[in-house]
């Protein structure tokens, strides 16, 4: 069997998905799973079609190995699994985090190219290098395999020059310091849904996407391409997520190195890791976790989730020119019914209303809002993993 395989290489994580070649509209991955743990106590599970455990396994590194050599043996690892599939692999497509300036679509990854991706780690330093890793293994193990890049700025290049800049010195600009947007792979999915779903003319109006999930941004659209979105230079800015601030006072982190002493490892927890809906609640950064719980941290955690979602929502109606359709979608944002509901609340003003049934219901795209809303709302089931295939499957048509 020919397969493309998809990976997405994070800190401590690698998931890969494999679709069947020639790749048919949605199909759904023939072999799915992760690794998680890498650096720590390594775990390998990977799924059939039918979501079948097939593997469930812990990876054990040799004593004293570094990250970067379990980083490598993970990935030997699933790429023996693959090859014991009997399948093969006719291409790879990868999640990268970074483009640049550069590139506003995926690119077959050369020599040349990993050398200016490899340039602009210090853009993405908690992700680019995790990213990169996995291509230059595949590059040595299979020299003759075509590799595609999948970039997560890339859906966000078309955004005017006003909403990429920072009011900063122009040398810090020039630098590459700007708004580059990220979760690109999931709007550039929910976006050719868009017309499907909410018809011609919403779906080519002023569109605000909320992918609502561990990581969270919100993007607005006009003719289904970007014209802005909430995260910006870093994946810390714009809304409170999971673990992370949002956007934050730089104040509050002068304070805490003043006060506190913190340095940039310190900061970076602080904002990364230790913030969000974890340090809010003090009890989960899983919304589902917070939304089962009666304790009164973990209710305002969500509800300054949803606030924040909404006072994002008003931001970028401006940026968009207006409001057709609010669309949800990312793990929360498919999953949980209160939070679509408390945020479409702070919209009432605007006409927006839900239909409760239509609300409750999950698994397919959809809308949801009430025959009498003046605002369009829908969920729509994000599939990054088959938009970077399809995007692999286009640039080299190889299936």
């Amino acid at each position: 069997m020919q397969a493309l395989l998809v990976i997405n290489a994070g800190s401590s994580s690698l998931k890969f998905a494999m679709f069947e070649a020639p790749l048919a509209e949605n199909a759904p991955s023939i072999f799915r799973g992760q690794i998680d743990g890498i650096g720590a106590a390594t775990k390998f599970v990977a799924k059939d079609i039918d979501g079948k455990v097939l593997v469930d396994t812990v990876i054990t590194s040799p004593e004293g190995a570094d990250f970067e050599a379990q980083q490598q043996l993970a990935l030997d690892t699933l790429l023996n699994w693959i090859e014991a599939q009997n399948v093969q692999l006719v291409a790879v497509g990868h999640r990268v985090l970074h483009g640049g300036e550069r590139f506003t679509a995926p690119t077959l990854i050369t020599p040349e190219i990993m050398s200016f991706l490899t340039s602009l780690i210090p853009l993405g330093p908690l992700h680019q290098p995790h990213n990169l890793r996995p291509i230059r293994a595949l590059a040595k193990k299979y020299p003759n395999l075509p590799q595609v890049a999948c970039f997560d700025t890339a859906f966000h290049r078309t955004q005017p020059e006003l909403a990429q800049i920072y009011a900063v010195p122009r040398k810090i600009t020039a630098e590459g310091v700007r708004r580059y947007g990220f979760h690109g792979q999931s709007y550039d999915y929910v976006s050719r849904q868009l017309t499907r779903v909410l018809g011609d003319k919403a779906g080519n109006g002023a569109v605000v996407i909320a992918h609502l999930g561990n990581g969270a941004s919100m993007a607005a659209l006009r003719d289904t391409k970007c014209v802005a979105t909430s995260m910006g230079f870093t994946a810390a800015e714009g809304l409170m997520m999971g673990t992370r601030t949002g956007s934050i006072d730089p104040g509050v982190l002068l304070y805490m190195m003043e006060t506190h002493g913190y340095g940039a490892k310190e900061l970076s927890n602080f904002i990364y890791k230790e913030s969000g809906l974890l340090g809010v609640s003090g009890i989960s950064q899983d919304m589902r976790t917070l939304e089962a719980s009666d304790a009164p941290e973990a209710k305002q955690a969500v509800d300054l989730f949803c606030y924040r979602v909404a006072r994002q929502l008003g931001d970028l109606m401006i940026a968009a020119g207006g409001l057709d359709a609010l669309v949800f979608t990312g793990g929360i944002g498919e999953n949980s019914d209160l939070v679509r509901s408390r945020v479409v609340e702070y919209i009432s003003w605007m006409g927006a209303k839900l239909n409760p049934e239509l609300n409750k219901q999950r698994g397919k795209a959809q809308t949801i809002h009430a025959a009498d809303s003046k605002v369009a709302v829908a969920v729509i089931p994000t599939n990054e993993e088959w938009m970077i295939a399809s995007h692999t499957v286009k640039l080299l048509g190889v299936a």
